[in-house]
């Protein structure tokens, strides 16, 4: 109070400076009714004070009801202390003037306080002084526990009020809040009288706790009572629409809008341009956008993230300039959708510009939201130093922070790195792993062949249940398939929800990637007579599948149905997989002929089959050409070199082989040295072509020695084609004797049981002459040899691979 009563002491000062609509009022004030009209003309602090030193020198200042009017308008302009010292100053308070500062306290989010003068009101409940439905509302809003919600429950059961269309809704947003959806339930179904807002609350409750089904079920309940959706309940139900994947309940309700011209308003018109950028229908979210008469930051967000999220860089950056033109000035959301703009654009200029703009706000000390941002536009610009830069400068990092550095690291084909980021997550004391985190570092234990970690982590997984999630189990189906337990990967399938695509497909790549091309034709039969829809993943899976199988006529009519009967239109992977299916078969000039008929341009992959398919097959004129191509759209890659290189060497033209040679050494590329790892124990050994570091490198020799005599005495003759070096045969013997696999195979039979098995994992094709004599060395050792290499797996077993020697 000590503002008003130094305003009381200058009364005379105070009378000179009132606003003109006070000073002609002064004369005339008497009655209750004479101030109220005061009220609406106080539209800031210093005006409200002037108003209450009036009501001050009036003797109205107990007056309960023009105190309790100075309460709320106090509140209104942001000012809850001179809210609370009102209220304290009124000697005979009513139910009216309680509900007002607890109310005031509760909009302020000073939940604490709010129910310190909540338990205050009921410890001196008598007379006139009793709660009315007013009283519950904000009430239940500021309950932080469950407990103290369910007391209050029984306040409001006692005296009577359950049935309060208001305090119904109240209860029922309270147990949604605390995820408690069959007590909700169980409040709005025993409502006698409900009206919209009750309908709403319950369908907001279901929202809340991620039940799409339940919320549109309410719907389905408010249509057949005849109850019309207003803009709160269009608002709340769009999300959900996209959510359960129904576009027919969102055109729907979208219907129902323009019917009842609900889409004037302007959140209804920004949740239609959400829901149907979520069903990538761009050209109705823009069509909502254009027909907006007016747009606020959130509309313009949402035009920019609609064409972000649908991989549409350029028009995403069309509306942002848009927005500049009109004055909407960019918040946090609008910065964070023009990282992923950029990331996706590759522009690392602008890149850098927009990291600028947010250094210079401040913005990565209010928000971990926008420096996640910025890590993940670095990761996808391929520029890991600065996503580790920024992710270090964070001053607070939060789970997902840790996930956009791990997923950085594993997109950009740094596994080990991925792996050393989780490891230094796990030593953080705050940070709990989520989804998220597993969808991050499953995959680059799979790429190293971590299998000992990849089950750690599933039998963490399998304790909280979280194996059962699709994108988790997916990750670990995955994982168990490429590092070579197909058995593992199987049955995890068979244990997990198979509703969607996602595991289907998973499970179909492992196969493929095993050679079991007809087992994976199978395995989509099976997923169609579940009626799960195939996607254009599905296809990629089933056609490199084929392609490892050497099934020239189901890949090609899977090609044809994808097309046809699903109405995909081919992507640069379907044509990938098509081209290694005809080259790897021998059909060079179909493949070459699929290339040239393409409707977009072929880019590096398509290239790289061709010419992959050349050096299998000795064509070194087609790979020529497929070089020359590969050269304009991707002229840093050493493997194309190496491809061609190889071609040269296999048909003994060693000019070429210079030629190409001295070409990359002349734009500064190195070959990608071979190298093949096997686990011992919980260590992974690492062996290059050549290497005679290792402690064990006798032994190592002294093996395959051994192993060279007894292959000889089976049967087997070095295949000297393989070695791509103009030298004599005992050298050639030499080179082919200390490839990276055959070292590492070696040091696995010379450090592990008689008859075990022994995992390779080797990071370029295996060469002809290495897999004949691992065939050998199956038989020799009795012994199951898997090795997974850049293309797929080979299980040797007995003297036979289970790729039938194609690959």
């Amino acid at each position: 109070m000590l503002p008003i009563l130094k305003s009381v002491s200058k009364l005379s000062s105070l009378h000179r400076c009132l606003h003109h609509c006070f000073s002609s009022a002064t004369t005339s004030l008497q009655k209750d009714a004479d101030f109220t009209s005061l009220f609406n003309s106080c539209v800031n602090i210093n005006a409200t004070k002037k108003l209450h030193a009036l009501l001050i020198v009036f003797g109205k200042s107990q007056n309960v009801v023009l105190s309790t009017k100075l309460i709320n308008l106090y509140v209104t302009l942001g000012d809850i202390s001179l809210s609370r010292s009102t209220f304290n100053h009124i000697h005979k308070k009513n139910i009216f003037s309680w509900n007002s500062i607890i109310a005031a306290y509760v909009r302020f989010g000073k939940y604490n306080e709010a129910m310190n003068y909540v338990n205050e009101l009921f410890s001196m409940c008598s007379g006139n002084l009793r709660p009315d439905f007013y009283t519950f509302p904000p009430i239940l809003k500021a309950c932080v526990h469950l407990v103290d919600g369910k007391k209050v429950h029984c306040c409001v059961f006692k005296m009577g009020f359950e049935n309060d269309v208001f305090v119904a809704a109240s209860l029922i947003h309270l147990y949604s809040r605390f995820g408690v959806l069959n007590v909700a339930h169980k409040v709005f179904v025993d409502m006698p009288v409900k009206d919209v807002g009750s309908w709403n609350a319950m369908i907001s409750g279901f929202c809340q706790n991620g039940n799409a089904a339940g919320a549109l079920g309410v719907l389905n309940s408010m249509k057949v009572e005849g109850v019309k959706m207003d803009t709160v309940t269009v608002s709340s139900i769009l999300p959900v629409c996209a959510q359960s994947d129904d576009i027919v309940n969102g055109v729907l309700i979208h219907l129902h809008v323009l019917k009842h011209g609900l889409d004037a308003d302007v959140f209804v018109s920004n949740a239609l341009i959400n829901m149907y950028s979520k069903f990538g229908r761009l050209q109705d979210a823009q069509r909502v956008f254009d027909d907006m008469e007016v747009r606020d930051l959130v509309s313009w967000n949402s035009i920019i993230a609609a064409y972000e999220q649908n991989n549409d860089p350029n028009n995403a950056l069309r509306f942002f300039k848009g927005m500049q033109l009109v004055g909407i000035r960019p918040d946090l959301l609008t910065v964070v959708s023009l990282t992923s703009i950029f990331g996706q654009l590759s522009d690392q200029r602008i890149s850098r510009s927009i990291h600028g703009f947010v250094i210079r706000r401040e913005w990565l000390e209010k928000d971990v939201v926008i420096g996640n941002a910025l890590v993940n536009m670095y990761a996808k610009l391929g520029d890991m130093n600065c996503a580790h830069t920024v992710f270090d400068q964070l001053p607070r990092k939060d789970t997902i922070s840790w996930n956009t550095l791990i997923t950085g690291y594993a997109q950009n084909g740094l596994a080990s790195e991925a792996i050393d980021a989780y490891n230094m997550m796990e030593e953080c004391i705050n940070i709990i792993p989520n989804q998220g985190t597993w969808v991050s570092i499953i995959p680059a234990y799979s790429h190293v062949g971590a299998l000992q970690q990849g089950m750690k982590i599933h039998g963490r997984l399998i304790k909280n249940s979280l194996y059962l999630d699709v994108f988790v189990a997916t990750c670990l189906i995955d994982m168990y398939g490429k590092c070579g337990r197909l058995e593992d990967a199987l049955s995890l399938f068979y244990e997990i929800p198979q509703e969607t695509s996602v595991t289907w497909n998973a499970i179909i790549s492992s196969l493929g990637i095993h050679g079991h091309g007809e087992k994976a034709l199978q395995l989509f039969k099976d997923m169609l007579a579940e009626r799960v829809k195939a996607d254009h993943i599905t296809f990629v899976s089933l056609l490199s599948a084929c392609s490892h199988s050497g099934l020239i006529d189901e890949g090609q009519k899977c090609f044809d149905i994808m097309q046809k009967e699903y109405g995909i239109k081919p992507s640069l992977k379907h044509y990938g997989c098509m081209v290694d299916l005809l080259g790897r078969a021998g059909f060079l000039e179909k493949a070459y002929e699929l290339v040239s008929s393409m409707p977009m341009q072929p880019d590096a992959s398509i290239w790289g089959a061709l010419l992959s398919a050349c050096r299998i097959h000795g064509n070194s004129e087609l790979a020529t050409l497929a070089l020359d191509r590969l050269l304009e759209v991707d002229s840093k890659n050493v493997g194309y070199y190496v491809l061609l290189s190889n071609i040269y060497a296999n048909t003994g033209k060693w000019e070429g082989v210079v030629k190409v040679r001295s070409l990359a050494r002349d734009r500064g590329l190195r070959k990608t040295p071979g190298w093949s790892s096997v686990v011992v124990g919980s260590k992974a050994e690492v062996f290059y072509t050549g290497n005679q570091t290792h402690p064990k490198y006798t032994d190592i020799y002294k093996e395959l020695k051994v192993l060279s005599a007894k292959m000889k005495s089976l049967g087997y003759v070095p295949d000297y084609s393989f070695v791509l070096q103009d030298v004599e045969e005992d050298e050639k013997e030499q080179i082919l004797n200390s490839h990276s696999e055959r070292l590492a195979i070696a040091f696995g039979i010379i450090s592990t049981p008689p008859r075990s098995s022994i995992r390779i994992f080797k990071n370029l094709r295996v060469c002809g002459d290495c897999h004949n004599a691992t065939k050998y060395i199956s038989k020799i050792t009795e012994r199951e040899i898997v090795v997974r290499d850049s293309n797929r797996f080979h299980h040797f077993k007995d003297g036979i691979c289970s790729c039938g020697d194609y690959w």
